[in-house]
């Protein structure tokens, strides 16, 4: 889930990059898709250098997997902060501290306060397991399955002022099978996720995606 505030200028994406630009990945589980862009970013031509990991709390599973690939990572606990606000300006802080220049999304699970686009204007990236506009909020792949849809997926998109909502990069179909469980659906939906958003994140990186309105295209690689 992603945050509010803000609002979706071309103009504060990144440029054309010839350095790789620095990211810090936020986390709240178990970090497979983490774990899908630490090796994607272990290849010297990945546009995009994960300076920093962070939690939400404190014992998730992504956390072990940001230290054996010695990244640096930060638990900046939503229950020692008494609102929203100030917890993302503590989340921010972090980042920027990292020299973090974007914020990757990769299963966080708190909504962030206003500040985070102000601070990170069109440098946040978010991958939810549903073909949006259907099927927003924390519980997308169990609303999919109630509401009898043969076609569910992954959304790639810049984030803004509402939950789910950003200009839409990538999007890419999945099938739901007749007797599937939610963690059948699930892992399906993360298996394009693995292959697809750190691809996006290179696209990202290296300033090939352009925004005009919600249009998202892509140069030429």
């Amino acid at each position: 889930m992603p945050l509010a505030g803000g609002g979706v200028t071309a103009d504060n994406l990144p440029a054309v990059m010839t350095e790789r630009l620095p990211i810090a990945v936020l986390v709240s589980g178990s970090g497979t898709n983490l774990q899908a862009l630490l090796d994607a970013s272990a290849d010297p031509g990945y546009h995009a250098e994960i300076v920093l990991v962070i939690a939400d709390r404190d014992g998730v599973g992504a956390l072990p997997r940001a230290t054996a690939a010695g990244v640096p990572a930060e638990v900046v606990d939503w229950d020692r902060y008494p609102d929203r606000h100030r917890f993302t300006a503590a989340v921010c802080d972090a980042a920027a501290a990292h020299g973090a220049a974007a914020l990757i999304l990769a299963g966080f699970m708190r909504i962030l306060a206003p500040e985070a686009i102000r601070r990170f204007p069109n440098r946040i990236v978010n991958t939810h397991p549903a073909l949006l506009p259907a099927f927003p909020g924390a519980h997308a792949v169990a609303q999919a399955l109630a509401h009898g849809v043969t076609l569910s997926g992954v959304t790639i998109h810049l984030v803004d002022e509402e939950v789910d909502h950003g200009p839409i990069i990538y999007q890419e179909a999945v099938a739901v099978m007749p007797h599937d469980t939610e963690d059948d659906l699930r892992r399906r939906i993360q298996r394009v996720e693995h292959v697809r958003y750190p691809e996006v994140v290179d696209a990202f990186a290296a300033g090939r995606l352009r925004v005009d309105g919600r249009r998202v295209t892509w140069d030429p690689s």
